[in-house]
């Protein structure tokens, strides 16, 4: 904490909140890649695997779908 007051304006403490990180975008990516595109799938390079995911994003980028946040109120009244 010593060193941090000595630079000033340098770093910026923003809050996320586990419901809404952007982590969790992430992970719904690279699940939803798992569950379609990547089923199943055989390749013989790196290359080939680079490209079947690209082509996989591109295909999901056709039709975008706006991702919508759920927070779940856990309180017991």
């Amino acid at each position: 904490m010593k060193y941090l007051a000595t630079r000033p304006g340098r770093f910026e403490f923003i809050h996320t909140p586990k419901h809404g990180s952007w982590l969790n975008l992430v992970k719904c990516a690279f699940s939803k890649m798992a569950r379609t595109f990547l089923r199943h799938l055989r390749v013989t390079s790196k290359e080939e695997l680079k490209e079947r995911v690209l082509q996989g994003i591109a295909e999901i980028n056709e039709q975008p779908v706006p991702f919508r946040w759920r927070k779940f109120d856990l309180e017991l009244s």
